[in-house]
C-alpha cells in the first residue's frame, strides 16, 4: 500500500506555478504511475484541503549532450496541477514564496 508521500514527490516552484496560487492552483511532481484519484486523496491527506480538479501531464525527458560524449537524457516525470475548491483553505507551503 502506497502512502500519500509516495504519490506526491515534490512541489514545483517556478514563477508560472506561483502565479497560479492566487486562483487556487498548485503544481506537484507525482509518481509516474499515480492516477487522478490517488493524487487527489494524497493532496487532501497531506495538506488538509478540498480538491476540486486534478490535471496531469507526462513530461518527456530531454536529450542532453555533455561535451563530445554520446547524448544521454534526463528522466521523464509526471506533473499534476491541482485546483482547490473556492471555500477551501490555501496550502501554507506556498505562502510567502512570491
Amino acid at each position: 500500500m502506497r502512502t500519500a508521500y509516495d504519490v506526491i514527490l515534490r512541489p514545483i516552484i517556478t514563477e508560472q506555478s506561483m502565479e497560479h496560487g492566487d486562483i487556487g492552483k498548485y503544481v506537484f511532481e507525482v509518481a509516474r504511475d499515480a492516477n487522478k484519484p490517488e493524487i487527489k486523496n494524497a493532496v487532501e491527506t497531506i495538506f488538509d484541503v478540498d480538491v476540486e480538479k486534478v490535471t496531469t501531464l507526462n513530461m518527456q525527458g530531454k536529450k542532453k549532450r555533455t561535451g563530445r560524449y554520446p547524448e544521454g537524457s534526463r528522466k521523464a516525470w509526471k506533473k499534476a496541477v491541482v485546483r482547490l475548491t473556492s471555500d477551501s483553505k490555501t496550502i501554507e507551503f506556498f505562502e510567502g514564496m512570491v
